[in-house]
């Protein structure tokens, strides 16, 4: 079970599954990761960009860019830095092919599994790699001072 507990209603749902699961199985084990969570802005950011991608780049649309982009630069970033999140991969999806890989990013949660600094990380990569393709990718204050 994974959880992002990011306000009361979250975490109020969240000790209701933990307290059903206790008395299911009589055995809980958890791990908790802190850290801040993506913010509004990064999330906002991000499928801007998708969006921009499927305007400028018409081999996909805005969800297959979200696809690629989870995949190239998403999945290495969480395989490096979750332990469980790779074993889950490396077990499950990693021997899959390409096409394969890029149906399954549709379900598979990636970005809202990271934390801000990650998704930070994240979006750092997906602008250098498009600007390798000739697409310019911004964050909001580079906009303003390219203005």
């Amino acid at each position: 079970m994974n959880a992002v507990i990011n306000s009361n209603a979250s975490l109020q749902s969240f000790i209701g599954e933990i307290r059903e699961m206790y008395r299911v199985h009589r055995y809980v084990k958890a791990t908790a990761k802190t850290g801040k969570a993506r913010s509004l802005d990064q999330n906002a950011i991000s499928h801007a960009w998708y969006e921009q991608l499927s305007r400028e780049m018409r081999e996909d649309d805005a969800i297959g860019w979200k696809c690629y982009c989870k995949l190239h630069h998403g999945v290495p970033i969480l395989r490096t830095e979750d332990e469980e999140f790779r074993e889950a991969y490396d077990s499950t999806i990693k021997g899959m092919s390409y096409e394969q890989k890029l149906k399954v990013m549709r379900l598979l949660p990636v970005t809202s599994l990271m934390n801000k600094e990650q998704l930070s990380k994240y979006l750092v990569e997906i602008q250098a790699d498009f600007s390798c393709k000739n697409v310019r990718l911004e964050f909001p204050e580079q906009e303003r001072l390219a203005a």
